[in-house]
């Protein structure tokens, strides 16, 4: 049984198809590119796998203890619950928020403080408030980010900014990692960084990681599987190594060299 499966998956907004009979499937512990020219569908495809958008047709499945459970018609936030995180193309961080708020909010949906202890404040309450700041530290620590728990997030580097909305996914304890292209506004050693960041992450939490990314270096370079869209369609899968070869692939990017 596949991690994540996506069946005939169809999103149309009148009567244009944003995404027309797409069909995916995901394995546990898989890094997965998802690339395609500009208005291919990559994002939309992403916002129908988290929910942010329903499918007009097809099903989305997630195995959970040893069962299937459809994803179709569930809110962004029970779909979280159930296993998938996202990060967007534009930071939603909240700027005016800590380092260390941003993550305890994202972290707060799997640590449910009984109502009574939280308005009480009882010692379980600071018991677990503090086990958990201990938690957010871990996590930053290994994005480099230990040293800036109480800095606003507006405040971060650009780069570290892009850190953090990851970290703050990760606190999720997703199954499955959907970013949406990380690298975007980075610079070249800012792009390095990421590569290796996404490697350790894998590595880290042992995850199912969905990458999309126009820096078809870094696709190249960390993904496993290639699936490739094009006006809303899968034009090809495969290895990087056959993704570069496929004439469908080359003439969808305009003829240029991958």
């Amino acid at each position: 049984m596949p991690l994540l499966s996506v069946k005939n998956l169809t999103k149309n907004f009148g009567g244009l198809a944003a995404v027309s009979n797409v069909n995916i499937t995901l394995e546990t512990d898989e890094l997965i590119g998802l690339i395609g020219p500009n208005g291919a569908g990559k994002t939309t495809l992403f916002n129908l796998l988290t929910g942010v958008y329903e499918p007009s047709e097809g099903t989305v499945t997630l195995e959970a203890l040893g069962k299937e459970q459809v994803l179709n018609g569930l809110k962004p936030y029970k779909i979280a619950d159930l296993g998938l995180s996202r990060t967007f193309q534009n930071i939603r961080l909240f700027k005016d928020l800590t380092v260390m708020d941003n993550v305890l909010i994202a972290m707060d949906s799997k640590n449910k403080e009984n109502l009574f202890s939280s308005i009480l404040r009882l010692p379980g309450f600071y018991k677990k408030e503090e086990k958990m700041e201990k938690k957010v530290i871990n996590l930053l620590s290994i994005f480099g980010l230990e040293n800036k728990v109480h800095t606003l997030a507006k405040n971060l580097p650009y780069g570290e900014q892009r850190r953090l909305e990851i970290v703050r996914a990760l606190a999720t304890e997703p199954k499955v990692l959907f970013l949406d292209e990380p690298a975007a506004g980075m610079n070249p050693q800012e792009t390095a960084d990421l590569t290796e960041l996404i490697r350790k992450i894998q590595k880290e939490f042992q995850i199912t990681i969905v990458l999309i990314e126009h820096d078809m270096s870094l696709v190249m370079d960390v993904c496993q599987r290639i699936y490739v869209l094009e006006y809303g369609r899968i034009i090809a899968e495969g290895k990087p190594e056959e993704i570069k070869a496929d004439p469908r692939v080359i003439e969808a990017y305009l003829g240029g060299e991958l």
